[in-house]
């Protein structure tokens, strides 16, 4: 146990799943010293039948905090060794119940006593101990509402956003940038042949003209990525932007966008503008979000046979960067 104990409370369920067993092998045994046909196991669903009457697997499921899947095997095993048997529901004879056999319920008297000494030496231990155990597990189970999943992902979102980087181009990364495209490409289009030919020379094909090429990286992973292509002096073509869909909801591809806006105006770009496809909905709104206007109509000379959206950035400041 001193494993699971190192690990706090990411290995909780694993705990309390260790104490249970430990707690069902007491049972197990105290019911063997007792001359009982008895398992530990068994107790919560034939307890629930002995002090509630029949029951349909679904509701026992729910009561005792069990799979559907987990009560109905139980129970199989339960009606064959002949402890409960299936009855029709009272109020819904479509419905079959679970019901205890006269076997299980002269059983289950008789070990009362049992249940009762069990209960008294936990009590008495955790008292000397000073732990109001079901107290401080009724108040824990008050956290583990339906909210906690969203809630943990969110925490996990904001400690990878804190620790994404946008770097330039370095030529150990450079698989990463077909890798990407073409998956986005191949996902919601196909491969042009100029998008084979830029994604597989960048350094010829953007950063000899003057471009350049960023990669978002969330400690040494590549998870992003963008482009700027010089179209001619002081034109630029925001290009080549694919997120990987793992760690879509970081901001990554904000986060290359608003870096890609700087190069162009370190570079003292005079208009900056994107292409893309009507079909890109959550794309183009964070174009949008970004400063990039929609034209009247697609780009005269557009490279691309997918592009219907043609869009120029104007900056925040009153100018736009614009023919």
């Amino acid at each position: 146990m001193s494993f699971l104990a190192d690990l706090g409370l990411l290995a909780l369920g694993s705990r309390l799943r260790a104490i249970s067993d430990q707690l069902y092998t007491l049972a197990d045994e105290v019911y063997r010293l007792r001359g009982l046909p008895l398992q530990g196991r068994w107790f919560p669903l034939l307890r629930l039948l002995q002090d509630q009457g029949p029951q349909a697997i679904g509701n026992i499921a729910a009561q005792i905090g069990q799979t559907h899947s987990a009560v109905s095997q139980l129970a199989d095993r339960l009606v064959e060794e002949g402890w409960v048997t299936i009855v029709d529901d009272p109020s819904d004879r479509r419905r079959r119940c679970l019901s205890l056999t006269a076997r299980a319920r002269a059983v289950l008297r008789e070990v009362r006593p049992a249940w009762k000494a069990i209960v008294q030496e936990l009590e008495q231990r955790c008292a000397a101990a000073d732990i109001d155990l079901l107290a401080t597990l009724a108040k824990f189970e008050t956290l583990l509402d339906s909210d906690l999943p969203a809630t943990v992902v969110a925490r996990c979102q904001a400690s990878e956003r804190s620790r994404v980087r946008i770097v330039g181009f370095d030529p150990a990364l450079r698989q990463h940038f077909y890798r990407l495209n073409a998956a986005w490409l191949r996902k919601y289009f196909y491969l042009e042949a100029i998008d084979h030919r830029v994604l597989s020379e960048p350094e010829s094909e953007l950063l000899a003209g003057g471009g350049e090429v960023l990669f978002a990286l969330l400690d040494d992973q590549v998870i992003g990525t963008c482009a700027l292509k010089v179209e001619s002096a002081g034109v630029y073509e925001l290009t080549k932007m694919a997120v990987d869909e793992s760690h879509q909801g970081l901001g990554v591809g904000r986060r290359l966008l608003a870096r890609a806006i700087e190069v162009f105006k370190e570079r003292d770009g005079t208009t900056l503008f994107l292409e893309s496809s009507s079909r890109l909905k959550p794309a183009l709104a964070l174009y949008e979000s970004m400063g990039f206007e929609h034209q009247a109509q697609p780009k005269s000379d557009s490279h691309y046979r997918r592009s219907d959206v043609y869009m120029i950035w104007k900056d925040p400041g009153g100018t736009t960067r614009g023919a």
